[in-house]
C-alpha cells in the first residue's frame, strides 16, 4: 500500500477536491474561485515543509530553539501560467550569525518539497535573524 494516499474528485468546472490519508479535505481551483489554485497550493506547501526543515538545520548547528519563524513566499508564473521561480524572504527570531548559509542549505538538503522540485525551480532565499 502506498505511504500517502489521495482520492481527487472533480464534479464539474475546474475545482477539485481531495481526501488525503483519509484524514484531511483539500479544494483546489485551476480558477482560484472556490479555493487557491494548484501554483498557491505549491507555494504554501513548499514553505510549510521548509520552516520545520530549516528548524531542523538549525538543531543540527547547535540552536535548540530559534523561536519565531515567518516566511513570505514570492512565486512568478511564465507565459504559461507555470511557476518560474520561488523566493522565501525568512525572518527567524534567534541570532544566526555566521551560520545562516549552512541552516538555509542543510534546510534544502532535509525539505521534502525542496527535493521533488525541478532544480530551476529552486526557492532563491533570504533570511534575517535576529528579527523579533
Amino acid at each position: 500500500m502506498a505511504d500517502i494516499t489521495v482520492s481527487s474528485v472533480s464534479e464539474e468546472g475546474f475545482t477539485t477536491e481531495s481526501d488525503i490519508d483519509g484524514e484531511w479535505e483539500l479544494v483546489v481551483d485551476a480558477l482560484g474561485e472556490d479555493g487557491p489554485t494548484p501554483n498557491q497550493v505549491l507555494a504554501a506547501d513548499y514553505a510549510s515543509c521548509y520552516i520545520p526543515a530549516f528548524r531542523v538545520g538549525a538543531q543540527k548547528e547547535g540552536y535548540d530553539d530559534i523561536g519565531r519563524v515567518e516566511v513570505d513566499v514570492g512565486a512568478d508564473r511564465d507565459d504559461e501560467d507555470d511557476l518560474a521561480s520561488i523566493s522565501f524572504d525568512i525572518r527567524v527570531e534567534a541570532d544566526l550569525g555566521d551560520d545562516v548559509a549552512v541552516i538555509v542549505e542543510r534546510g534544502e538538503d532535509i525539505c521534502h518539497v525542496h527535493a521533488a522540485l525541478r532544480e530551476g525551480l529552486h526557492a532563491d532565499i533570504s533570511v534575517e535573524d535576529d528579527a523579533f
